[in-house]
């Protein structure tokens, strides 16, 4: 979500809140009994950045005049230098920050997303040591943290704060969930972005092998709302004794209406589709004018180039999830290199045996689709640059003779 403005002024009231929590910010004695700790759950909204929600906490001092705050491991700007390339190679570093819980809701208010409130049922305990977490974590030295969309984000650090400091280990509350019944990374996202269908390519496109696994409980946590489904089911086991984790669920924001954006008309696969149909009709008139429109095949090689460009770099990604793509294997920097040697070998009626490579890896990209899940019209694209190979080696072949 969007950075707050002021907040250095709100350390005042974090110290205030916590001065009993944290021996280094003693203020003023609070009185645990009147706190509460809850997890906040934000739908999702149309900015690309929100679509998968967020989750917060919230720090309430139910005394009168007590403190009402909002803790979010979300904060991040777009202002920094190479925001995009930083994010997509996993360097982007976010922020935890304080702010009032009312200004945090008008955040979400404004763009129409619900937020749950989950009030969680601790003993006085399990709340100083959790109020002690935050104030350490708001430590100027502590807030910055190295974003990771799948293992380190907003949500991951959230509960972590809750779940690291409960009187009991992790096995004596965590509800039971088969292993097996997970989906993977790329299920996931897929089921919140899979309403912006060049989105859902975008990120089809950077996932690699690593995405098609089947993901553990800690990894299927990312997302707020299994955040949310997962605190609703867990209890508490002291001794023969069970408390629920959650004692309360309210609505903070009620949703409203959200404006969308209309995305580009075609979807990726229509796209492709045409892209085939155009490559089938050029070579079927180039076999009837008996001619070679190499100004097509320097296009396709050039955009196939320069994509294959992108994903090749993500092999250096800190991302775990997108260094072993087997789109690779279609869309590689090698077209780049080859391009003006095809063009003065074509014009120049000379053989070239540059498309033997470049076939011999088409036809592994479509063996490895068996492993890897692939971005939406991939095989579209594949099957159009397969095509134009044979069409230029069944020309060699033909030369020979």
């Amino acid at each position: 979500m969007r950075t707050f403005v002021g907040m250095k002024r709100l350390l005042v009231a974090v110290v205030c809140l916590l001065g009993l929590a944290c021996p280094r910010l003693q203020a003023q004695q609070v009185d645990l009994d009147s706190v509460e700790i809850s997890l906040l759950t934000c739908s999702p909204h149309e900015e690309i950045y929100s679509l998968y929600g967020h989750t917060a906490l919230r720090i309430l001092d139910k005394r009168p005049g007590g403190g009402d705050l909002a803790v979010n491991y979300g904060l991040f700007s777009f202002d920094k230098p190479f925001f995009v390339a930083r994010f997509i190679f996993g360097l982007t570093d976010y922020e935890m920050g304080v702010a009032p819980f009312q200004a945090f809701c008008n955040e979400y208010r404004y763009y129409g997303s619900e937020v749950t409130e989950q009030v969680l049922n601790l003993s006085n305990g399990e709340k100083e040591r959790i109020l002690a977490a935050v104030a350490e974590n708001y430590m100027p030295e502590n807030r910055v943290y190295r974003y990771n969309i799948f293992h380190d984000n907003c949500t991951t650090r959230a509960i972590d704060m809750v779940l690291n400091h409960l009187s009991v280990s992790e096995e004596a509350f965590r509800h039971e969930k088969k292993e097996d019944s997970y989906p993977t990374f790329r299920e996931m996202v897929h089921s919140c972005n899979g309403h912006h269908p060049w989105v859902s390519f975008g990120s089809d496109m950077l996932l690699g092998f690593q995405a098609d696994r089947r993901t553990t409980h800690r990894d299927w946590l990312f997302l707020p709302a299994h955040a949310m489904e997962d605190f609703a089911g867990m209890s508490i086991v002291e001794g023969s004794k069970s408390r629920a984790l959650v004692k309360e669920t309210r609505t903070a924001v009620e949703g409203g209406v959200q404006t969308v954006e209309s995305d580009f008309p075609l979807r990726p696969r229509t796209v492709f589709l045409l892209l085939l149909v155009l490559t089938l009709i050029i070579s079927m008139v180039e076999w009837r004018l008996k001619k070679t429109f190499w100004g097509y095949d320097a296009l396709l090689m050039v955009l196939c180039g320069l994509a294959g460009t992108v994903l090749f770099l993500m092999v250096f990604s800190q991302h775990p999830t997108v260094s072993l793509n087997f789109q690779l294997l279609l869309l590689n920097p090698l077209p780049l290199f080859l391009v003006w040697r095809m063009i003065k070998r074509t014009r120049a009626r000379k053989r070239d045996r540059q498309y033997v490579l470049w076939t011999v890896l088409i036809c592994l990209f479509f063996a490895m689709g068996f492993v890897q899940q692939y971005a939406e019209g991939m095989y579209l694209l594949a099957s159009s640059l397969l095509i134009r190979n044979l069409k230029y080696l069944n020309e060699e072949l033909g030369m020979r003779n």
